[in-house]
């Protein structure tokens, strides 16, 4: 039987609890304690949010999400360490937002879906495998599924967690992608692989915008008509496109086997791909060229010689579709020494020429 008590109020016993006892507990362990001192509610109303709070202060918003509810199912134990889709998502919900619960006990956790911590004030405790670091207002992390991992906050910071079920992530957040660019590669590669765990850590500098974008996600995740989820998945939608848009040059991500400057590279790769050799990018990055070679194909998905294709030929795209530049132009300006290779690589990849495929693509 489901129980209901509102956002403010299960946050006041979790710091309550605190003072008065000097320890904390987890949000199953304060739900099975407010359960057994009768503090749930049989029954409550939704309320109905419709604004798009564009002009509210922190404080106001923060005091609309107390008034938000939380649907509790109290358990004689805690979930544990693995937790599933069906222990948080609400049913037919594809993404589920929450305001996470300060002074909440530490405990490292894995899970199926993807988990978004966005840091809206203040500043969160993120501790990942077993590397403890501080997150400040305006980082954001994506956590990969199956990544053991834990926030904790203490003051009066704000974090929103955004959960996203695997299916409706690699469905919505990969569409964004379809450039086909080095950013899409690595992020299938590393968030989409079940080989171990990873992160992406973004730097947005408190983005005012993607502050607005949340407020309307977490209102819209916590709305009841039949409306809100697809909603919530629009407004997903945004949330990325501004991300990617704005912040992509900020990633890091975590991997023991990679090493802290591979998203460095994958940046450099990015934006010289049109005259970089593998013997270039091997020195410069202090790797081996064999070695090199091994991590592009386990993080990209490709050999070096097929991604530098790759990115020449989604440039090519992008200037036959929307510019009138000459063929030749296009070439050089993509890494070719002559119009005639580049016509002959394109017309192997799309089975036509780039002019034919200008008549039939061209935007302008």
């Amino acid at each position: 039987m489901p129980y209901y008590i509102t956002y403010g109020e299960f946050q006041q016993q979790l710091k309550d609890y605190y003072l008065r006892n000097k320890s904390k507990l987890q949000f199953t362990e304060m739900t099975e304690y407010l359960y057994r001192k009768k503090r749930l509610h049989e029954t409550c109303i939704f309320p109905k949010t419709e604004d798009f709070f564009e002009d509210v202060t922190d404080e106001a918003f923060d005091g609309i999400i107390d008034n938000f509810i939380l649907t509790l199912t109290p358990m004689e134990s805690p979930a544990g360490i693995k937790v599933q889709e069906t222990d948080i998502f609400p049913a037919s919900r594809d993404v589920f937002v929450i305001r996470h619960p300060r002074y909440t006990r530490r405990q490292n956790h894995v899970h199926n879906y993807f988990e978004i911590n966005y840091v809206s004030s203040g500043q969160c405790t993120f501790t990942f495998e077993k590397v403890t670091r501080i997150l400040h207002e305006g980082e954001l992390c994506i956590i990969a599924p199956l990544s053991d991992h834990d926030i904790t906050i203490n003051d009066d910071s704000t974090v929103f967690t955004i959960m996203i079920r695997k299916s409706t992530f690699d469905t919505t957040f990969f569409s964004l992608l379809s450039r086909r660019d080095l950013l899409s590669y690595f992020f299938r590669t590393i968030l989409q692989g079940n080989s171990h765990a990873n992160y992406l850590l973004f730097f947005t500098s408190s983005n005012r915008k993607l502050n607005r974008i949340v407020r309307n996600l977490i209102c819209e995740s916590n709305d009841t008509d039949t409306y809100s989820n697809n909603c919530s998945i629009n407004w997903i939608n945004l949330f990325f496109s501004t991300l990617l848009r704005n912040y992509s040059q900020t990633i890091q991500f975590y991997n023991y086997q990679i090493g802290a400057d591979f998203s460095l590279m994958l940046q450099y790769i990015q934006h010289n791909y049109q005259t970089l050799s593998l013997a270039s990018l091997a020195k410069l990055f202090h790797y081996s060229e064999p070695h090199l070679c091994t991590l592009i194909k386990q993080n990209t998905g490709y050999h070096f010689t097929e991604l530098i294709k790759r990115l020449r030929m989604a440039d090519a795209i992008d200037y036959l579709e929307n510019t009138d530049l000459k063929i030749s132009v296009i070439a050089e300006k993509i890494g070719y020494n002559s119009a005639d290779h580049f016509s002959r690589v394109f017309r192997s990849t799309y089975q036509m020429s780039p002019i034919k495929y200008r008549k039939e693509n061209a935007c302008i």
